[in-house]
């Protein structure tokens, strides 16, 4: 199966059983809240996703190979563990780069909104899993 294939399928299923094997021990990780490097570290900021995040989503647009470089348009959504469940949606892009062994060696998130829309959707009962009966 190529990298395309197995980054498909990761998203399908996130953040359960994702492939780290697909990234040099050594990877570059960052997005506009973290900056690391490691695959042991990328593994615990899954599972920090996978632990504390309630019902997250990974919804992959688009994805496409240009030589040494895989861009991928996704749509990450969860709710957040606060008594009103607001759902969270975050829209982005990633570029994955990759060494001449095909591993992935720096995976840079950019999203689509600013770090200030993502707290004001936890403040807005607008995008709240509960539901009271006039909200429809």
């Amino acid at each position: 199966m190529n990298i395309i294939e197995i980054l498909k399928e990761d998203y399908q299923r996130f953040p359960v059983n994702q492939t780290y094997s697909i990234y040099a021990p050594d990877v570059y990780f960052q997005d506009p809240l973290n900056k690391f490097r490691g695959v042991r570290r990328y593994k615990q900021m899954i599972n920090f996703i996978q632990t504390w995040f309630l019902d997250p989503k990974m919804d992959l647009h688009n994805i496409q190979r240009l030589g040494d470089t895989i861009k991928t348009e996704w749509t990450l959504s969860w709710n957040t563990p606060l008594p009103w469940k607001p759902r969270i949606s975050i829209p982005g892009w990633s570029e994955l780069g990759l060494n001449s062994d095909g591993l992935i060696v720096s995976h840079v998130d950019y999203w689509n909104c600013s770090r200030l829309d993502v707290v004001k959707q936890h403040l807005s009962k607008q995008n709240s899993g509960v539901r009271s009966q006039n909200s429809e």
